[in-house]
């Protein structure tokens, strides 16, 4: 293999901020065979009733193996094989350790991974998802009452108990992604939980982004722009907002999709038709914003890889001439 060490991307957010369903959609991307998806929320030092007991929530980071997670997070990233554990969501306790061997690509999702310097020194790409809050009520609700067991009046109380930790421990960590994605819902749309969504990309100028001026422009002579940017500051640097109309159709997806892929035209054929699928409940559906999420993302994924091969091939020819 032309690589020594594995692409580290970290998707970091609160319970039911969409992070498995973008994790996913960037798997089918690039291929399940060349990726890692690994939860950290395994990473819980106390089980449901201990926590229950203890008084404490699983995002404190003092209920996880915090160390852990250092420690193997800096395994994949070289490459190495780790035995990692698994919590049971079903009977809230855990199940037998699993062995990993990281593949090309690893993705890291859960709710600390970004907590510690040590854990964000070994990602290519971090982001962070932050859904509007009622639309993150609702997916809660809906997928923890249909999946988990649990009653709405149920999930509602664990959302209020939780939400001090929330503000102190999860959103502070927004702060070291190189993107922010808000799905938010159109106006006059206050019941839309899906595929009309809008999603909002912030930008920071820590990754290079590819060139879709042609596409702004183009779409900005339109009536109704589907992909609008703005510029603008945030604590003294410069970040772009993208906005992404969630009735952007399938033909403006396209040629979003062919900006991009210009500067990648090797990999032009890793367009899976499954971009941007989710499941709401027991219903499969599809959103074009959640799908251009995905392909930017991944993007950047590719993008470290190949510095990543150009560093090594560099470093190959050095030692070759003795340099």
């Amino acid at each position: 293999m032309p690589y020594k060490r594995s692409i580290l991307l970290g998707v970091v957010g609160d319970s039911a901020a969409g992070k498995t369903t973008l994790s996913a959609g960037i798997a089918r991307i690039l291929g399940e065979e060349r990726v890692t998806v690994i939860c950290t929320d395994d990473y819980h030092r106390y089980n449901r009733k201990q926590r229950q007991e203890n008084g404490i929530s699983a995002l404190d980071p003092a209920c996880n193996y915090v160390n852990i997670m250092e420690q193997h997070f800096d395994l994949l990233r070289r490459g190495h094989p780790i035995l990692k554990p698994i919590y049971n969501h079903s009977t809230g306790d855990f199940d037998p350790p699993e062995y990993i061997e990281p593949r090309e690509f690893v993705i890291l999702e859960g709710l600390l991974a970004y907590h510690t310097k040590a854990m964000r020194s070994n990602f290519d790409v971090k982001v962070y998802l932050a859904p509007e809050e009622e639309l993150r009520t609702m997916w809660k609700i809906k997928r923890d009452t249909t999946k988990r067991g649990y009653t709405e009046q149920a999930v509602r109380d664990s959302l209020a108990k939780r939400e001090y930790d929330s503000i102190n421990f999860i959103q502070p960590q927004q702060t070291y992604s190189d993107i922010v994605v808000t799905f938010y819902r159109p106006p006059r749309m206050i019941e839309e939980t899906g595929s009309n969504l809008n999603a909002r990309l912030l930008l920071r100028p820590t990754l290079p982004y590819p060139d879709l001026s042609d596409v702004l422009a183009s779409d900005a002579t339109s009536e109704n722009p589907m992909l609008t940017s703005h510029i603008s500051r945030e604590k003294g640097r410069l970040v772009e907002t993208l906005d992404i109309d969630g009735q952007i159709t399938p033909q403006q997806v396209v040629q979003i999709e062919d900006a991009i892929w210009s500067h990648l035209p090797q990999l032009k054929h890793l367009r899976p038709e499954e971009m941007g699928q989710y499941v709401s409940g027991h219903q499969a559906s599809q959103s074009n914003p959640l799908a251009l999420t995905q392909l930017l993302i991944t993007y950047h994924m590719l993008v470290a890889m190949q510095d990543l091969i150009k560093d090594i091939e560099e470093r190959i020819k050095r030692d070759k001439i003795g340099v």
